[in-house]
């Protein structure tokens, strides 16, 4: 299988393995030194040129030395009380290498010059080296349409359970983290009671909006979303540096008609995009676009500005973390090639005739009591127009957070 077949496969493979279990609940070298373990351990080293070669569960792994030194585990060279390092990593000579090398009752076992011994649980450098971790997902994921999510019927958790329980919460972040969306039902329709109900997981991100909004179509910021027009499928604050991680929504009050509020997986139509045109998604990947906001009010002055590509996708696994579309705050394309441009609006206009698919729109009317928290790295939203009164309220999330209150639940983020 090519390079290029497998890049464009393994997103869809992955899927099928998330649906189904959620469903059922040689380099040149001066010189080589092989080493074989005992038989329980099964794993050979060969010492190269500039790295250590371990051969563990039928899977060879290269290790440079340097970074061998650098991760050593003893008490003189790491903190195992704060997890932090202690050894000064400029210290180490960059032509370092071991003088010893063994294997030791499923260990790996280095003496350095001068004395010093480094010792490392083969099982520990199966997990950290780039050898798995090329393969592995960092956050596992469902991509969904509208009828994918649907039919996955995921339930809400509920606010009385959700305020004191913290198996509900758990529940809550592995659907967060598996859709990018969730929802908490029968929060009583206050700002305080919503603010309550985001601390749970997370801390609130004060941004120029504040730290908890509450707004109307009153047009009392600079910002479209201050009105009752309806808004196309986006993603929030593409014009900060790093955008804000999760958006949370509830709608207080709405006396009148109309207002759904549109949800869209990013992620799902950039998928569909990598599938059918890889030079297209690799160039939303790589050009870098500018976003802005500027604001001129009697009360508000901003003029914000992010940069970034429309895509974030980690280079070593290909895996996609970070979405930032934004036709309304999207700024002037002056920092791309002449010979890029159009190349670039193929692509784009590609991504977005995905993201528009009617069949990737799911609508959910958003009532007094129903709290929606959104991945702004992944979800996009918007909304129907309305008539009358609607008064939403909510907030940013650091994402950070959101992220370490899961892991802390043991789950994968």
């Amino acid at each position: 299988m090519s390079v290029m077949l497998h890049r464009i496969l393994r997103p869809a493979l992955k899927q099928a393995q998330l649906l189904s279990a959620v469903k059922n609940k040689q380099p040149l070298w001066r010189h080589e030194t092989l080493v074989r373990a005992s038989s329980a351990c099964d794993a050979t080293i060969r010492s190269l040129e500039d790295c250590l070669e371990v051969n563990y569960g039928g899977a060879p792994m290269r290790f440079n030395y340097v970074w061998l030194r650098d991760h050593c585990r003893s008490d003189a060279s790491y903190n195992s009380s704060t997890n932090q390092r202690n050894l000064d990593t400029a210290s180490i000579d960059l032509s370092i290498r071991p003088d010893n090398t063994t294997v030791q009752d499923g260990h790996l076992v280095l003496t350095w010059p001068g004395g010093h011994v480094s010792k490392y649980s083969l099982s520990w450098l199966a997990e950290n080296s780039y050898e798995e971790n090329k393969q592995i997902t960092i956050q596992p994921r469902i991509l969904w349409n509208s009828d994918t999510y649907k039919k996955a019927n995921i339930p809400s958790a509920k606010w009385e359970s959700f305020m004191s329980c913290d198996d509900e919460v758990k529940n809550f972040l592995r659907n967060y983290l598996l859709y990018g969306i969730a929802f908490v039902d029968d929060v009583p329709a206050t700002v305080e009671a919503t603010e309550a109900v985001t601390q749970r997981v997370s801390l609130i991100r004060e941004t120029t909006y504040g730290r908890m909004w509450c707004f109307t179509s009153d047009f009392s910021r600079g910002d479209s979303a201050y009105s009752q027009l309806g808004l196309d499928r986006h993603t929030d604050t593409s014009y900060f540096q790093e955008p804000c991680g999760i958006q949370v929504f509830h709608c207080l009050k709405h006396e009148g008609t109309g207002g759904r509020t549109l949800l869209v997986d990013g992620f799902y139509a950039a998928e569909k995009v990598r599938q059918q045109s890889p030079e297209n998604f690799e160039l939303l990947a790589k050009v870098p676009i500018r976003h802005e906001y500027i604001e001129k009010s009697e009360n508000h002055r901003n003029h914000m500005t992010g940069i970034g590509p429309v895509l974030n996708v980690y280079p070593w696994n290909d895996e996609m973390y970070l979405i930032r579309y934004n036709n309304y705050d999207r700024s002037v394309i002056n920092i791309v090639p002449h010979d890029l441009v159009r190349r670039w609006y193929v692509a784009h206009r590609e991504l977005t005739n995905e993201l528009r698919r009617p069949e990737n729109e799911l609508w959910v009317k958003l009532t007094p009591g129903k709290v929606i928290f959104i991945d702004n790295w992944r979800v996009m939203h918007g909304r129907d127009s309305f008539t009358g009164l609607r008064q939403l309220c909510g907030c940013y999330l650091t994402r950070d957070d959101v992220l370490s209150s899961a892991r802390v639940f043991g789950l994968q983020a």
